[in-house]
């Protein structure tokens, strides 16, 4: 695909902004893909290429957390695995979508989505804990459902990562954290392997892409804490009416 000017114009402060609000609040791939797609790049692409430029972000992320010795390995190993065999999957059957239907889709996901940062409501408090070996299970169950959406679509990830394992696995907080970050660059790098291998990356976008936003996370985590921005919500909402307005007018002037 050839690119120009104008995809980076698009594309590179809308993932800078992604980093920030992921910084910030979480939910930043509910900004960086609709940016990809928002420059026209058709749905394989934009998948692909952003998994690039979201993977360089959640790679030095998890290796802070490992740094600082917040994942338990040892329950988060088959996590991992089951995660690979997800996202691997979502990935597969994602390219077998055409772009006619993907876009429909899209469509259905997008007001669900909004809906969901409309009403949904944070974690409030952590449950009775599971025995290890339920919760091990129940978790490796959520990595590999939560693994097919990552490979499929996407935006979100981390967030339903942590409601489900906090929420179903019973699993405390800081570890939940943790283990987040280690299934969700399974997911992404087990994607984005798939993508690179049907030639659905675009090098040059994503990885210039992915300093803006390594960029917008590093302010992020600088200017607010994580209860610090209410301008957030109203900020992807934004973003998303575009992304849907700008589907919907493809597909009625198709």
């Amino acid at each position: 695909m050839e690119l120009h000017l104008m995809h980076f114009l698009i594309v590179c402060p809308l993932v800078f902004l992604a980093g920030f609000v992921d910084a910030v609040a979480g939910g930043g791939g509910l900004i960086s893909l609709p940016a990809y797609m928002i420059a026209g790049l058709p749905v394989h692409f934009a998948i692909g290429t952003n998994k690039l430029s979201s993977g360089m972000g959640t790679t030095l992320a998890t290796a802070r957390f490992a740094k600082n010795g917040y994942i338990a390995w040892k329950n988060a190993l088959l996590c991992i695995v089951t995660a690979l065999i997800g996202s691997s999957l979502g990935a597969k059957l994602a390219l077998q979508l055409d772009d006619y239907y993907f876009k429909r889709l899209i469509l259905v996901i997008l007001p669900c989505t909004a809906l969901y940062l409309t009403f949904g409501k944070p974690f409030v408090g952590e449950k009775e804990s599971f025995p290890v070996r339920k919760m091990i299970l129940f978790s490796a169950l959520i990595a590999f459902i939560i693994g097919i959406y990552d490979g499929f679509y996407g935006p979100g990830t981390g967030t339903f990562l942590l409601l489900l394992l906090t929420g179903i696995a019973h699993m405390g907080l800081k570890e939940a954290n943790g283990i987040t970050k280690a299934i969700n660059l399974t997911t992404n790098l087990t994607a984005l392997a798939v993508y690179l291998m049907n030639g659905k990356v675009i090098f040059l976008l994503g990885l210039i892409a992915g300093i803006f936003s390594i960029a917008g996370n590093y302010l992020g985590t600088r200017c607010f804490d994580k209860g610090g921005a209410k301008f957030v919500k109203p900020l992807m909402m934004v973003v998303l009416v575009i992304f849907f307005v700008k589907t919907l007018s493809e597909i009625l002037g198709a």
